[in-house]
């Protein structure tokens, strides 16, 4: 006779639908509202928000902690359960479906009032999770309060446009017309502005995080893509705020999206933290990566972007107290010479080219940028990461760069391609390529590199020595007294690179 057991969540099921809004594990709910402090769940005062529900399940988990933790307070379950979801647990949902998801899942019907519904409190149908159909506020193309193209989210009544509820006003207190002591969730990752999707597209996570602090909650909680570490598009003001705060009194990161989300890939990982409005002073920041976590205890805005790595933190200090000079003063800007990806290259010209589309001539007549680097020695390094979005590989490393390559005098490249340095002979541009394969430099830049896109900013870590040498890994390991713990870190997150 076969026994069946298992009985699963169906909210774990929904948890990989989509990586740019992505439902929530009830295991991993549950993780972060422990980070709070528990007799939370023991006042009949506390309010709860989650403006950005989609299955309802932070909605449902904190409901189940409160009803366990007022069981004294209020004996009677029905006038519990009633005080619990018309004073206390209040939701916004991101679209009319999770809007009736979340109802099913919260009040055991779509509809609050309905025949089903766990509670008997409500008139309406919304109850506490609300959802109103919004329109973008369009100016020259853009949203106004989320940038998302009126190209593309301009949309007829039977369309969802994507407007968010709690950040398309400019009043967020007005939704409920009340304040709240939590506000936790997990906002929309991104939209597309017209230029781009995944990694590319426009980040919006940023404002819900910015518009929960206008309410002055007295905790914070949401789950966002790591990717603002290192801030970027849209992300660098968001990203000095964040680091500046030290009401963050807890970070966990997970290196790999997939270790927090099953089956969802978010290039650099994710993350989720606690704010406390009374806290004042370091946070405590837990790395997870391949299901071992490390802790430390730190300031975030210890550098100008944020370092995951608590031993990568000790490896930026050596260097640090060494030198001063770092790369990206010598690595170029985008479009090193002012040639995007479209320009291929022709049979005629006095110039080189090589571009992603292959290699051949140009007339110098359509350079506008980068005449330092035309008749000198140069090592030309692929923009794009040769790493999936940031993502180690099945091993947990990283090869970080592409393709490396010394060019002589005359040749040009596209957008494809940065430019390392302009050196008057083939010897020290060969050593500067060397240099780049090394697992040391490529550590460095790894510590910040959480995309897919390279750029000259993610070598402000790597320390620009004389190329008369040529360096090992061996010979920088000892140079800049690394440990064995240390080295071995590096060792274990890089790959080789010939």
């Amino acid at each position: 006779m076969l026994q069946i057991n298992y009985n699963p969540d169906v909210l774990s099921c929904l948890a990989n639908l989509s990586n740019d809004e992505v439902f929530t594990p009830p295991k991993l709910v549950n993780e972060i509202l422990d980070m709070l402090p528990q007799e939370l769940f023991q006042s009949k005062e506390t309010t709860f928000l989650d403006p950005v529900t989609k299955s309802g399940v932070f909605l449902r988990e904190i409901a189940k902690r409160l009803n366990d933790g007022l069981k004294e307070q209020i004996p009677d379950q029905q006038e519990r359960v009633n005080h619990i979801f018309t004073k206390q647990v209040f939701g916004i949902a991101i679209t009319e479906l999770t809007s009736l998801l979340a109802r099913r899942s919260t009040y055991c019907s779509k509809k609050a009032n309905g025949e089903f519904s766990v509670t008997t409190a409500f008139k309406t149908e919304q109850g506490n999770i609300k959802y109103d159909r919004l329109q973008h506020t369009w100016q020259n193309g853009k949203c106004t309060y989320c940038g998302a193209s009126e190209e593309v989210y301009s949309r007829t009544d039977d369309l969802e446009t994507y407007a968010y509820q709690f950040i398309h006003t400019d009043k967020p207190q007005n939704i409920f017309n009340m304040k709240f002591d939590v506000i936790i969730g997990n906002p929309p990752y991104q939209l597309n502005d017209g230029g781009g999707t995944g990694s590319s597209a426009k980040p919006i996570y940023q404002h819900f995080i910015e518009q929960a602090k206008r309410l002055k909650p007295r905790y914070l909680s949401m789950i966002v893509p790591s990717r603002w570490y290192s801030g970027g598009k849209g992300l660098d003001s968001f990203r000095n705020e964040m680091l500046q705060d030290r009401r963050i009194i807890k970070l966990v990161d997970y290196v790999d999206s997939r270790e927090c989300f099953p089956g969802v890939d978010i290039a650099g990982g994710i993350c989720y933290f606690l704010w406390d409005s009374s806290h004042n002073g370091m946070c405590k920041v837990n790395t997870v990566r391949k299901g071992v976590e490390l802790q430390s205890i730190r300031y975030l805005n210890e550098f100008d972007t944020f370092v995951r790595d608590n031993i990568a933190v000790g490896v930026i200090h050596k260097v640090k107290s060494q030198d001063t000079k770092f790369l990206n003063s010598l690595v170029s800007s985008r479009m090193p010479f002012g040639l995007n990806s479209k320009v291929r290259p022709s049979k005629k010209g006095e110039l080189e080219l090589i571009s992603s589309g292959g290699t051949g001539k140009i007339s110098k007549s359509e350079i506008t940028a980068g005449y330092q680097y035309i008749d000198k020695w140069k090592v030309l390094l692929s923009k794009a990461s040769n790493d999936h979005g940031g993502q180690p590989d099945k091993e947990g490393k990283r090869r970080i760069f592409s393709r490396i390559e010394v060019m002589p005098p005359g040749t040009v490249c596209t957008e494809s391609y940065l430019v390392v340095g302009a050196y008057s002979s083939e010897v020290e541009a060969f050593n500067m390529s060397e240099y780049l394969k090394t697992k040391f430099c490529r550590f460095l830049v790894s510590t910040i590199l959480l995309t897919q896109n390279i750029t000259k900013s993610k070598f402000i870590f790597v320390p620009d020595l004389n190329m008369q040498h040529k360096w090992t890994d061996d010979q920088l390991f000892s140079k800049y007294n690394l440990s064995k713990d240390e080295i071995s870190f590096i060792n274990t997150l890089i790959r080789e690179m010939n």
